[in-house]
């Protein structure tokens, strides 16, 4: 197969695919054995692309490629889609989240003591969204889960690994940022935290006056 035709059928999958394809998918289907290869051909396009100044790019995303547009176009793909409903965090499950992906492994105490504040209701929320996840125990006493962060916490994000984490100011910066442009919607998912905080704090009490009358 030609060289430019081979560019030119990963350019159509990385388009079509809505995930990060990997070199080995790539691999598959060109059904090719050299991986250095298609390596060689995925290069040759981010080049093209970075040479003829087009919005859009190769990103090494969460061990995959992706096309995604450049970051100063950001914020008016987020006009463009700022009526559609899409999966937001408030700034509670930001700077939880923060707190995760630079401090982890952490326990869910560790992460109340830097905040200040009860996150059972931020941590099952991040937890059922997929991008934290339980990565042991930590050796004390009680033996707490040691939580970190997921693949899809890299996707989410649009980073390669975990060494591509910007600086903390620029996470905080860019967090609120975002929350900023989407004030409308962080007040319904921050009601909705507390409201989980409350059931469990609820159920706490309940399980700890059940278990005095079982004593008594």
């Amino acid at each position: 197969m030609e060289r430019v035709e081979v560019k030119r059928i990963i350019e159509a999958m990385l388009i079509a695919s809505e995930e990060p394809l990997s070199l080995e998918q790539i691999r598959l289907v060109l059904e090719t054995e050299e991986p250095k290869a298609v390596r060689e051909r995925i290069d040759e396009l981010k080049n093209e692309y970075r040479e003829t100044g087009r919005s859009f790019g190769i990103n090494e995303v969460a061990g995959g490629y992706q096309i995604g547009t450049r970051t100063e176009y950001a914020k008016y793909i987020r006009k463009l889609y700022k009526n559609k409903h899409v999966e937001r965090l408030s700034k509670p499950a930001l700077e939880t989240m923060a707190i995760i992906a630079y401090k982890q492994p952490v326990t869910r105490l560790d992460i109340e003591e830097i905040r200040g504040v009860n996150v059972d209701g931020v941590m099952r929320s991040l937890l059922e969204k997929g991008l934290i996840k339980i990565k042991g125990r930590k050796e004390v006493v009680g033996r707490p889960f040691l939580y970190g962060t997921s693949s899809l916490f890299l996707k989410y994000f649009g980073l390669k690994s975990l060494e591509d984490l910007p600086s903390i100011e620029h996470f905080r910066q860019t967090a609120d940022e975002v929350i900023e442009e989407n004030r409308d919607t962080e007040a319904p998912l921050k009601q909705a935290e507390d409201k989980e905080i409350q059931q469990v704090d609820v159920k706490e009490s309940n399980d700890g006056a059940q278990g005095t009358a079982r004593e008594d």
